[in-house]
């Protein structure tokens, strides 16, 4: 699997595995799925403390059972949870859930009502006690990423999760220009759109289609290589069969042509600046 660089913590695969919304699938099926996709070097585990409500966190920790070093393993504290204390009660209890003493990076979910300051202080506490290699956050739009430099200074921020499928593109004018400029590691969850991936009757999904068919790949695995295409950004597709871990997995090994990028450029263009990022 192929790795890029993720902030300060050196080579992480570009291609992970998220987790939302796994507890409504069956557990045994989610826990091989996520299992294949270690042996498929899909290393990067993505979950959250609000998944679930720990539900997802513990079938993780049954999935990464013994496996714990292979991994680069996430999760997140809910903003409401995100004051000093609670920061730190809420990855002690996160740790219990995933069977770990340590997580590869911890992320503030999205903004929330708590003084990004005590998130902060307590991310460096968590930090120095070992309890977390790093911290980043979610669903950040600019001016939230500029508070958070301020507050910790250049070289703290690991990355920022952000919702990036081939019709909402809204990161690639002002979120993921900042992130790059940074140092800041980019993390598109929701690759597939949650419900708005393109069928093939529509005219997206016909030009999605027509440039798998060319490869010899699926339109899923074109829509991972497009969105990764920038090496800022890894993406974390969520599966909780092994076929589709499998699918997920073989979209490293796809090259788009320039032609390719093109076309899906122009079947899927970005749209107009927002003044608020979307959060799924």
């Amino acid at each position: 699997m192929e790795q890029r660089v993720f902030g300060s913590l050196g080579a992480v695969p570009v291609l992970g595995q998220g987790t939302w919304q796994m507890e409504e699938d069956d557990q045994a099926s989610a826990v091989r799925a996520l299992q294949v996709g270690l042996e498929l070097g899909m290393t990067h585990v993505d979950t959250a403390e609000l998944y679930g409500y720990g539900e997802v966190e513990e079938l993780v920790g049954e999935a990464l059972a013994g496996r714990r070093d292979e991994v680069f393993l996430v999760s997140k504290v809910m903003p409401n949870n995100a004051t000093y204390e609670g920061t730190l009660k809420a990855c002690e209890q996160s740790l219990k859930r995933l069977r770990t003493d340590r997580l590869d990076c911890y992320l503030l979910h999205w903004p929330g009502p708590h003084p990004l300051e005590e998130t902060v202080r307590a991310f460096e506490r968590l930090r120095s006690d070992g309890k977390i290699r790093a911290w980043g956050v979610s669903n950040f739009d600019v001016d939230d990423l500029e508070e958070v430099l301020a507050i910790a200074g250049p070289g703290r921020l690991a990355c920022n999760q952000v919702l990036y499928h081939l019709r909402e593109r809204h990161i690639e004018h002002r979120v993921l220009p900042w992130c790059e400029r940074h140092g800041v590691a980019v993390v598109g969850y929701s690759p597939y759109g949650s419900g708005d991936f393109p069928e093939p009757g529509s005219p997206d999904g016909r030009v999605l289609a027509e440039v798998a068919r060319a490869h010899g790949a699926t339109p899923r695995q074109v829509a991972l290589r497009f969105l990764t295409r920038r090496h800022s950004v890894f993406a974390i597709p969520k599966a909780s069969l092994e076929a589709h871990t499998r699918d997920n997995a073989a979209a490293e090994r796809l090259r788009l042509t320039q032609e390719d990028l093109a076309r899906l450029e122009e079947a899927f263009p970005p749209g107009p600046v927002r003044r608020q990022l979307p959060v799924v």
